[in-house]
């Protein structure tokens, strides 16, 4: 499916904005995680001291949870942080990361393993996409979007339900254009663009925009036509998350039917990466792929 098909998230702080609450959550989880291990603290241990099970502790030390305040201030004397100086950066991280994401509010639609890719797409400064059978959800018009959500739930969506995934889709769209816009490098397999989603008119209109988004001066896109036969990027469609924080490693995403997986050891990102930059050099460079794209709606 890839971040192309899963419905995505809005509502609460505007797309695009820089540093949010995943990310917040994301650098105190660290931060906390090295100031455990520098007193040879156990996760265990320091469980007990907030009353939570080992478990929370590693959630909370990879951000995948919201932080109380009073834990992380009890946890702070724990790890020897007791100057004032050294913990109010920290219980502000504290507070400002239980902000509702903007996604929240579409909770009923938004499965809760996709809610951490959103977060952390929307706190990007860079995104690196491969795409097999479906335009990437950031660049897709509102009819193919319908299109979309409709072919992977035929008969079983409500049409209320199938318009809020709509929206949704749309509202993540807005990422790409506001002032913190990530530079997307988006990389299409000719055949997401011959897969006629909704007919002749709603493709037509999707390829007309992704030649209007790739004009955009913070989106690269490339097409990867039939003719330059096969590839190096077997292992399917992907996503690469890089951020401003130097703090935050990058971030290889994996969507499957009903989870995903996010890989940051340095050694598996690189491989990603890898793939990805012989994927731009065997692609049509922008220029060619705009040719392309004005050459398939000719077609249709």
């Amino acid at each position: 499916m890839a971040a192309g098909q899963t419905p995505e998230g809005a509502g609460g702080a505007g797309p695009g904005e820089a540093g949010g609450p995943m990310v917040r959550r994301i650098l105190l989880g660290s931060q906390l995680r090295r100031l455990r291990e520098a007193r040879g603290i156990t996760r265990e241990e320091a469980g007990y001291s907030i009353r939570a099970s080992e478990s929370k502790i590693s959630r909370m030390e990879l951000g995948r949870v919201g932080f109380k305040p009073r834990d992380v201030a009890d946890l702070l004397t724990l790890y020897g942080v007791t100057d004032d100086a050294d913990r109010e950066p920290l219980l502000s991280l504290a507070h400002t990361s239980s902000v509702a994401g903007w996604w929240h509010s579409y909770n009923d639609v938004l499965p809760g393993w996709f809610q951490t890719y959103v977060g952390l797409e929307a706190a990007a400064s860079g995104i690196a996409a491969y795409e097999l059978q479906f335009v990437h959800g950031l660049l897709q018009s509102e009819d193919y979007a319908h299109a979309v959500v409709v072919s992977g739930h035929r008969g079983v969506l409500p049409t209320a339900e199938v318009d809020r995934r709509v929206a949704l889709r749309m509202e993540r769209q807005k990422l790409l254009l506001s002032e913190n816009a990530p530079d997307l490098h988006c990389v299409l397999d000719e055949s997401a663009l011959r897969r006629a989603y909704g007919g002749r008119a709603v493709m037509t209109e999707q390829l007309r925009l992704l030649e209007e988004f790739s004009e955009r001066p913070h989106v690269t896109l490339q097409v990867v036509p039939f003719a330059r036969g096969g590839h190096g990027a077997e292992s399917g469609a992907f996503t690469v998350l890089r951020f401003a924080q130097r703090e935050l490693a990058d971030i290889v995403y994996l969507e499957q039917l009903t989870s995903a997986l996010y890989l940051d050891k340095k050694d598996e990102v690189r491989q990603y990466l890898r793939v990805f930059g012989r994927l731009t050099e065997f692609a049509a460079s922008p220029e060619e792929t705009r040719t392309l794209l004005r050459d398939l709606r000719q077609q249709l």
